[in-house]
């Protein structure tokens, strides 16, 4: 398995799909920031991803550009898969703890890209349900099972503890290990994007999963949410409409380096 895993890694085709997959991912993000943005100066809009993607769809040649993100996002997601399992960057003298901490973390990547592309098909189909409205009812039907809270909640600390790595990989610019970034002011200016850009997508999906470990901890379906329902809690603080542009704008700026990312990826 590992062998075939290394051999599509190294599939020349694959690896331009996963680059063109990291422009969609930024697509994605930047549509997603345009609308927060709106949300923030207006107070008026959705800002989770199927409604971004659904504004998108409707219109035939933007259900065909969603098809062609679902591909490039899909692509993206299998290039992480069997590089989990490839292990191809994590080092002959790694120990195994470090080993599978890798695997975890690209298989976490990849289903995350594939989940992203899922959306993106969904709205190419016309499905218009909206991600609040998905994240209540799974929680619903988590909170009915024995240890649902419990389980609910375990699964909000992690998204906020994925969120704070998602910060503190901005703030250490550590995504750069993983780039051949350019010298002079172009790479100065992708370093700044990702800085942004990773804190600005990490308190979105903190924020997310408080809302969730909220709903385990209270066993109300009804406090979980998606990205609108965190959008809505943080305009809901004092300057709340002014937090909520800058975080619409920092997942612009996330946007835009997905799109570096994709040139300058170590793939």
């Amino acid at each position: 398995m590992k062998s075939a895993a290394r051999s599509a890694e190294h599939s020349a085709a694959l690896r331009a799909l996963a680059r063109g997959g990291y422009v969609a991912n930024g697509v994605v993000h930047a549509l997603v920031g345009g609308i927060a943005v709106s949300i923030g100066l207006t107070g008026r809009g959705d800002s989770d991803q199927t409604s971004a993607l659904s504004a998108v769809a409707a219109t035939a040649p933007g259900a065909a550009a969603l098809w062609v993100l679902t591909v490039l996002l899909w692509a993206l997601g299998l290039f992480h898969l069997v590089d989990g399992i490839a292990q191809s960057r994590a080092g002959t003298t790694a120990g195994t703890a470090k080993k599978w901490g890798t695997r975890l973390s690209r298989w976490g990547q990849g289903a995350a890209f594939i989940a992203t592309g899922a959306i993106a098909a969904s709205a190419a189909l016309g499905n218009r349900t909206d991600g609040d409205a998905r994240a209540e009812s799974a929680s619903r039907g988590l909170l009915d099972v024995p240890g649902g809270p419990v389980l609910l909640a375990l699964i909000g600390l992690g998204l906020l503890a994925g969120g704070v790595v998602f910060m503190v990989l901005g703030a250490l610019r550590s995504f750069r290990k993983r780039m051949t970034l350019p010298s002079g002011a172009l790479g100065r200016t992708v370093r700044t994007l990702g800085a942004i850009g990773f804190v600005a997508k990490g308190a979105s999906v903190a924020v997310v999963g408080v809302l969730i470990g909220l709903a385990g901890f209270r066993d109300d379906p009804h406090s979980a949410g998606a990205l609108d329902s965190a959008v809505q809690t943080l305009r809901e603080l004092p300057g709340g409409s002014a937090i909520v542009v800058v975080l619409g704008l920092g997942l612009l700026a996330y946007g835009v380096f997905c799109g570096f990312r994709a040139r300058y990826a170590r793939l």
